[in-house]
């Protein structure tokens, strides 16, 4: 027979549920223009048909592209943890327009959107979200359009896969292998299996012992649970040449998890990077806006 949960608490844990089954829209706060970015607004289907939004940075003279995607719950832009009302996540800001400066400056066309259910793009999957499991369906929709494209389909390209991108992203290689086989190379920060974050969340909150009620009420809300929402039985088709970075003392998560992912990842051209002196999860995604050398290498080095 199944404990019964207290009240308070279980008000915590159906919270909790609502965030890993539906994420949440954060805004974007700063434009391209603040860094001296010409960009072109653009749209695009996902693969079931949901509509994308993003910018497209060109690059004069370049005929290399990089196509980036963001984590949960972010957008194009990053995170406004800055604001009030976003501080539960981080208390400062996340701000890839930075990263996208440093690429367009070292010679890369880039294009970045915003996945389902974030951003400007449209509700997808009924508004729930999974942390990759339906996020697949936006990376093979923006490779599917960069394909087809008059220009873009005809250059080199490269990927910058965040977290959830970085999830969603190793699904649609491992489903559709064979649309990604003119990719270079990957930069990928903190893939991540969602277990890891939510038993932090719930420690913190003092409702872990009742890990596997939020599980339940995340099932209820039509969601994935923490334990499946993950890139690990994926990345064993990916040989796409990868760099994984990764905060080594994150408090959100545990080396072993993206040790693991990085142990079965099928390419053989690989490298994990650790981000030391930190353990905020979310300095790891403004890091290469602010140290961009490992990630300049290694887009030279295979595009």
């Amino acid at each position: 027979m199944a404990a019964i949960v207290p009240p308070e608490k279980l008000a915590i844990i159906k919270a909790q549920a609502d965030f890993w089954a539906h994420s949440m829209r954060s805004p974007i706060v700063r434009t391209p223009e603040e860094y001296g970015l010409k960009y072109e607004d653009i749209s695009f289907p996902s693969y079931d048909q949901v509509a994308l939004k993003g910018w497209f940075f060109p690059c004069e003279g370049s005929n290399k592209l990089i196509i980036c995607n963001h984590p949960m719950p972010m957008n194009r832009y990053g995170y406004p943890g800055h604001l009030d009302e976003f501080k539960q996540l981080c208390d400062f800001e996340v701000n890839f327009l930075p990263e996208y400066k440093v690429l367009h400056d070292a010679g890369y066309n880039v294009l970045c959107y915003d996945q389902r259910n974030h951003g400007e793009s449209e509700e997808g999957d009924g508004g729930v979200a999974g942390a990759g499991r339906h996020e697949w369906k936006d990376s093979v929709g923006v490779k599917r359009w960069v394909d087809k494209h008059p220009v873009y389909s005809k250059m080199t390209l490269g990927l910058m896969s965040r977290c959830m991108g970085a999830n969603a992203q190793f699904e649609a290689i491992s489903r559709y292998p064979e649309l990604f086989d003119n990719v270079k190379c990957i930069v990928a920060p903190q893939p991540v299996t969602a277990r890891y974050p939510a038993e932090a969340f719930c420690a913190q909150l003092g409702i872990l012992d009742e890990i596997d009620v939020l599980e339940e009420e995340i099932r209820k809300l039509g969601g994935w649970t923490t334990t499946e929402m993950g890139p690990k039985p994926f990345v064993p088709k990916v040989h796409i040449p990868t760099l994984i970075s990764q905060v080594h003392d994150d408090t959100w998560t545990k080396p072993e998890d993206v040790e693991t992912i990085f142990e079965l990842l099928g390419a053989e051209q690989k490298k994990l990077f650790w981000i030391e002196g930190t353990t905020r999860r979310f300095d790891g995604y403004n890091y290469f806006g602010e140290h961009p050398e490992e990630m300049l290498a290694w887009y030279a080095k295979y595009m």
